[in-house]
């Protein structure tokens, strides 16, 4: 199966599995191109990822802002390539929720990849050729913002980082959404809806 991984890394022959925000390590892989050049740009470090994004009714990628200029901010000026693989059924895991993501298990042959000299650039690019939509900040309407909030805040709270306020994630979240991050603080429960 032919599957793509994103990395600021460039020159890659082979992918190997590196430990990051699971049990053990592993290649992060789409079936999906543009999924996996959000890894060129991640607003966090590593082990951490930000990438808000879902697939619409046609399986394509859409990218929200949950902030004004959120895209542009995020991958303006990065430098990546996208990497493709053949990979064999076997040494891939499925990505719990994420229909398009694979895991891999073992190192992987680069058979081919895409330098990216800037990622906005070409984001912008897939978008025009529609095998991207980005959903600009202030286009959603509240209930949308506050799922999205509510996952934020899950996401903070499944990771206890009210013991690591510090961490790229933690800094990420109090500075672009401080609202999440206070409720987080004073009532580590559940989120509660914006008016």
């Amino acid at each position: 199966m032919r599957l793509f991984h994103g990395s600021n890394i460039i020159g890659l022959d082979e992918l190997k599995p590196h430990l990051a925000d699971h049990d053990r390590p592993y290649i992060y892989l789409s079936t999906i191109k543009v999924v996996a050049g959000f890894y060129i740009a991640n607003a966090v470090e590593k082990p951490y990822y930000w990438f808000p994004y879902g697939l619409d009714k046609d399986g394509i990628p859409v990218y929200f802002e949950l902030y004004p200029n959120a895209l542009r901010e995020v991958s303006g000026g990065k430098m990546g390539s996208i990497y493709e693989v053949e990979a064999d059924e076997k040494d891939v895991l499925p990505f719990k929720n994420i229909p398009c993501a694979r895991l891999g298990t073992v190192p992987m042959k680069v058979i081919n990849y895409t330098k990216i000299s800037n990622a906005y650039e070409w984001f912008i690019n897939e978008e025009l050729e529609s095998r991207l939509r980005v959903v600009r900040y202030g286009t959603m309407n509240k209930k949308q913002m506050n799922n999205w909030y509510r996952m934020i805040f899950d996401y903070i709270k499944s990771k206890d980082m009210i013991k690591t306020p510090e961490c790229s994630y933690g800094k990420f979240v109090q500075g672009k959404f401080p609202h999440v991050w206070e409720q987080y603080e004073e009532n580590n429960d559940r989120y509660v809806d914006l008016d």
